[in-house]
């Protein structure tokens, strides 16, 4: 008889989070310690004050920081090699970090191509060559990568959200999330018989004390009314990490509170 709680157990294996210390990296960090996996932060924050924002998750479990800049792409693959001698393989690697250009958010008809040129090679193509070397690392051995696409990877966006605020969306967003939405099924495709599962975790908006009229606009918008939190995230990222979902590859799991339905 399945043992379903035993599902979510991922002790014995080793997680990896880029960008671990922010917004929601920080909540998956600490999902999956507590799930039972020995959990490497991978961020860019130096090595003290990481440590010391970490320092209340180390009684969930075995939790580690390494400073890892994703955007060095010359150096990732070798980096990423040495990191799963050093921490015991890995098992599950997440990639929520999201680097960007100062001028993020530029309306279209502002930005730059260099800006524009710069965010896809620091977003989407750190995403997949990193997608790729964690692949080839759990092949054949079993593993599980999960990227973080968006719900601006999967459909347009809501314009009239933004009104009444100075926010806006970044045009390169649609074209990064959608690149990293579309390569994670290829990779699953690929890897599937090699004993590695891909999917995708494409969140809605996530409550960070943004301008009240945004979250106004943004939460009217939503079924549920209201913009997520980001233990929300992490608990469907743990869903996909864990045996919960050991027959999902190849998915969008949108957590967006009903935003992509209506």
């Amino acid at each position: 008889m399945t043992e379903y709680l035993k599902k979510i157990d991922l002790r014995g294996r080793t997680a990896f989070v880029t960008g671990g210390l922010g917004l929601i990296g920080f909540e998956v960090s600490r999902a999956l310690c507590e799930a039972g996996a020995r959990t490497v932060v991978c961020d860019i924050v130096p090595v003290n004050a990481a440590l010391k924002k970490l320092k209340p998750l180390s009684s969930l479990g075995d939790i580690r920081y390494e400073k890892f800049d994703i955007t060095d792409l010359h150096s990732v693959e070798n980096r990423l090699k040495a990191l799963a001698k050093k921490h015991g393989g890995i098992h599950i690697f997440v990639n929520n970090a999201y680097p960007r250009t100062k001028d993020w958010g530029a309306h279209l008809p502002e930005v730059k191509l260099a800006s524009w040129r710069k965010n896809i090679e620091m977003h989407l193509n750190s995403y997949a060559w990193l997608s790729r070397a964690a692949c080839l690392l759990m092949s054949g051995k079993g593993g599980n990568l999960i990227n973080f696409g968006s719900i601006y990877g999967v459909m347009g966006p809501d314009f009239t959200v933004y009104e009444g605020t100075t926010l806006d969306n970044p045009p390169a967003y649609a074209a990064i999330k959608g690149g990293i939405i579309n390569f994670s099924r290829y990779l699953a495709s690929y890897f599937g018989p090699r004993g590695v599962r891909v999917n995708n975790i494409c969140p809605g908006g996530v409550f960070d004390k943004q301008n009240q009229k945004f979250v106004a606009n943004y939460s009217k918008k939503v079924p549920m009314k209201r913009m997520a939190r980001p233990d929300e995230i992490a608990s469907a990222v743990l869903f996909l990490a864990s045996d919960m979902s050991s027959y999902v590859t190849g998915q969008t799991l949108m957590v967006d509170g009903g935003w992509s339905i209506v």
